[in-house]
């Protein structure tokens, strides 16, 4: 999924024009045509997604200095880029101090806007990666900071904001590297503990023999090497959360002490006379089906029903592809300035491949893999040979003889190559062509044959803007990509009888 740009113009021919170009550059427009409108619509409840804002300096009403104003005091981090007819240094020095993150004079370039909000995205991403590590520190971070588009997270996302309005028990579900974490320390962060305590314990990774030590804490000579009382996490998390990490990898009996705890709000030290009162929520969290692990024997059936009040189930990153290019500018942002390296981004092959793999580690693995890249890579721009995962992988549909769909950044049209990692160039194809409704030998070609053919002309005519072409052949983004998929697993299995 493409970013998102606010275009904010009073001239309706200059709207055009720049709508135009910024499509070009493999951008999603939403289009207003005065400063109120485009503030109405950055602070609305039901606000779309919004990653730069392209403003006129000069408008009737409230003017491109007075949506900068508007913006700060709403608190809004959103990048700006400034449009101006006068390049007076005046207006400038004042736009930048307002806020702005770059301007351009009209008329502008498509070259030099595609810089411009290549360099606006990318600084918003390094600033968002650095104040998600700075909130994840001090635990405040939100669900603000989850990077997200996708429709499949949408439903988590709503359920996951009101469980942090409560206390109720929440456990979360997913695969390994879906960011089960990331969700609990957002519901910690969005409720009323948040200036209390978050305590992680990875249960998977405790020895047996000191889970309830670590757990509920020990008095000093409770056992051998026990120099010293400790708390535990239980009392250390007391008014604040309690992430129980791995849970299903507790061992038997430490699970019956935890009932007892949860049961009763108190725990009691390996060696402790008295149980002592605790105030923790708990949130735990499993990269198995908790409910599988009961039928097995292996975890106790009154424990899961204590902790599985309210699930939440984290959709893998292949089911929600539409997250990947986001995903790839905020992390390539936070490794280039780590490394100190100059990357202007991601190729579009490189990205066309990136978004059609599986990736079974998830965030996780797609987060090391672009850290690998940023670290190996000896050029300015990342390519497919900087992702050997995705070097190896097919392109997502078939290409047909003559007619190849995916190709390399190099190639000429009219339009500069992106390199931002948002758009996916295209060969073109011609602008009008006709569609083979029979085979060779005279028969009615598969429907499912017609209908790859045309998503691949819609691919190439709208240069892989995704979002328009699932909007031009009416369906969902989601059922795009699944067709996508579909196209790519009959073209591995041999596909169907040759068109005509």
């Amino acid at each position: 999924m493409a970013a998102s740009i606010l275009i904010a113009d009073d001239d309706a021919v200059q709207r055009r024009l720049v709508e135009n170009m910024v499509q070009k550059c493999g951008y999603e427009t939403t289009v207003v045509d005065s400063g109120d409108a485009a503030i109405a619509l950055l602070t609305a409840p039901d606000a779309p997604a919004i990653d730069a804002l392209l403003l006129d300096l000069v408008m009737p009403g409230l003017d491109g200095m007075g949506v900068l104003a508007k913006i700060r005091e709403a608190g809004l981090s959103i990048p700006v880029v400034v449009q101006t007819a006068h390049g007076g240094i005046d207006n400038v020095v004042s736009a930048m101090r307002a806020g702005a993150q770059d301007f351009v004079v009209k008329p502008v370039g498509i070259e030099r806007l595609q810089v411009s909000l290549r360099n606006a995205l990318n600084a918003s991403a390094l600033k968002g990666e650095l104040q998600r590590i700075k909130h994840s520190r001090e635990g405040r971070l939100t669900f603000a900071d989850i990077i997200t588009r996708s429709e499949a997270m949408a439903g988590v996302m709503r359920t996951a904001q009101k469980a942090a309005a409560s206390t109720i028990p929440v456990l979360i579900e997913g695969e390994s590297g879906v960011g089960k974490e990331l969700f609990a320390r957002a519901v910690h962060g969005s409720g009323e503990r948040k200036s209390k305590p978050f305590v992680a314990v990875n249960c998977g990774a405790i020895p047996d023999n000191l889970v309830e030590s670590i757990l509920f804490g020990h008095e000093k000579g409770a056992f051998t090497g026990a120099t010293e009382r400790h708390t535990g996490k239980f009392v250390e998390a007391s008014g604040g959360t309690l992430f129980l990490d791995e849970v299903s990898e507790l061992p038997l009996a430490a699970q019956v002490k935890l009932l007892r705890a949860l049961q009763e709000g108190s725990v009691e030290a390996v060696g402790g006379r008295k149980p002592m009162k605790v105030d923790v929520r708990i949130i735990s969290a499993t990269n198995r089906k908790l409910l599988d692990r009961v039928k097995s024997g292996h975890f106790r059936e009154d424990l899961f029903y204590r902790l599985h009040v309210l699930p939440l189930t984290i959709p893998p990153l292949r089911m929600r592809r539409e997250d990947i290019p986001h995903l790839l500018r905020h992390f390539l942002a936070r490794f280039c300035a780590e490394e100190n390296r100059h990357i202007t981004g991601i190729s579009g092959e490189a990205m066309a491949h990136l978004s059609q793999l599986e990736w079974p580690g998830n965030i996780r693995q797609l987060e090391n893999a672009v850290y690998r890249a940023v670290v190996m890579s000896e050029g300015d721009q990342l390519g497919l040979s900087d992702f050997p995962q995705a070097a190896s992988l097919p392109p997502p549909i078939s290409e047909a003889p003559g007619e190849p769909l995916i190709v390399s950044p190099t190639f000429h049209s009219t339009v500069p190559a992106m390199v931002s990692g948002s758009e996916i160039p295209i060969a073109p194809l011609p602008s009008t062509g006709t569609l083979a409704m029979l085979t060779n030998a005279g028969e009615l070609r598969p429907l499912e044959e017609l209908e790859s053919e045309i998503i691949r002309f819609a691919i190439s005519h709208y240069r892989g803007q995704m979002s328009e072409v699932a909007r031009r052949l009416k369906i969902g983004r989601s059922t795009l990509y699944r067709k996508l998929d579909e196209a790519a697993a009959d073209s591995s299995t041999g596909g169907t009888d040759e068109a005509s």
